[in-house]
């Protein structure tokens, strides 16, 4: 079993006046390490006291069941409603979350792209070479990642746009999971998988993944392709309220959380290959990010636990297609 992985952001060298566990998705990870060190100055200069920030990362549903099973987490940041959701059904987070901050409390969103290795040897442009037989796939285990979920929803979203019946959509779909070695529990593990490994041809992964690893592992490496067609990931965020009453540090979460929506807080997710909510600031970065033809999974599936049950439980759809000879 993966644990989460913990760091700190401390301002200065004094003791800490308040503090948060902000728990999240594995690759929202370096956001945070820029937007932590950003709201620490700004809160220090406003509150004059010292802040201090622990993290935990992981896959999006584990970390949502750690919380559910004791893991003290302030405020949590998640790609799946319903993962939220499951907090809100055992009273750890507010019913009507979605309603309390812009948005619908998405601050920010992706969308699921490839990532290839540079000169894109194997020519890789969209979902149907994903199913070839010469195509090495890498992906996060939809069972255990939302990113893989949305992966895989990306994928079934195409084939039921491009194929006639079902019988051409699951064929489809059984080559391409056919095409992928190994399932990593979350997108940051498959990213090593494929950038450090050097597994497979192709990584299936959120757009500010692809982007961060093209960027900091060199353009000379790797590069971006955008599929014709691919599902928009929002990324929601909300205050655990049941701990923060413990810990007597919901104001702080609450403002930790609406600061997400202010200026700098959206240029640096930009700068992290997020899309901002702002669509100014999004404007401002349009060369970094390209059109796409999206769509939004619940609208194409139904709502989450439609979907997870459909297609998630053990001996579900995905199982079917994967396990099947």
């Amino acid at each position: 079993m993966l644990l989460p992985i913990f760091s700190a952001v401390v301002s200065g060298n004094a003791q800490a006046d308040s503090s948060l566990l902000v728990v999240s998705y594995d690759v929202i990870r370096d956001y945070y390490k820029h937007y932590n060190s950003w709201y620490i100055d700004a809160y220090q200069q406003q509150h004059r006291q010292t802040l201090t920030i622990a993290q935990s990362f992981g896959g999006a549903s584990k970390q949502a069941i750690a919380v559910r099973n004791g893991l003290p987490a302030d405020v949590v940041t998640l790609n799946q409603q319903n993962d939220v959701d499951l907090l809100a059904e055992s009273g750890l987070v507010a019913k009507n979350w979605q309603q309390q901050y812009p948005n619908q409390a998405s601050p920010f969103s992706t969308v699921t792209v490839f990532l290839v290795r540079k000169g894109n040897p194997k020519r890789i442009r969209d979902w149907d070479d994903l199913a070839r037989e010469d195509v090495g796939v890498i992906f996060a285990n939809p069972k255990t990642s939302g990113n893989g979920r949305y992966a895989y929803l990306s994928a079934l979203g195409y084939a039921r746009r491009h194929y006639v019946d079902q019988a051409q959509i699951d064929g489809f779909m059984r080559r391409l999971l056919k095409n992928i070695p190994v399932f990593d529990a979350g997108a940051r593990a498959a990213s090593i998988t494929f950038t450090q490994r050097m597994v497979g041809d192709v990584l299936v992964t959120p757009e500010n993944e692809a982007g961060l690893a093209a960027h900091a592992l060199g353009s000379d490496q790797f590069e971006v392709v955008y599929p014709s067609y691919s599902a928009r990931a929002d990324v929601f965020v909300a205050e655990v309220g049941r701990n923060t009453a413990k810990h007597q540090n919901s104001r702080t979460a609450q403002d930790f959380i609406a600061s997400l929506w202010q200026a700098p807080a959206q240029r640096i997710a930009a700068e992290n290959y997020f899309r901002p909510s702002d669509p100014q600031i999004l404007a401002e970065y349009s060369v970094r990010f390209p059109d796409v033809e999206t769509f939004h999974v619940n609208r194409l599936f139904g709502d989450w636990q439609t979907i997870n049950q459909q297609h998630f439980v053990d001996g579900g759809l995905f199982d079917q297609l994967y396990l099947s000879e």
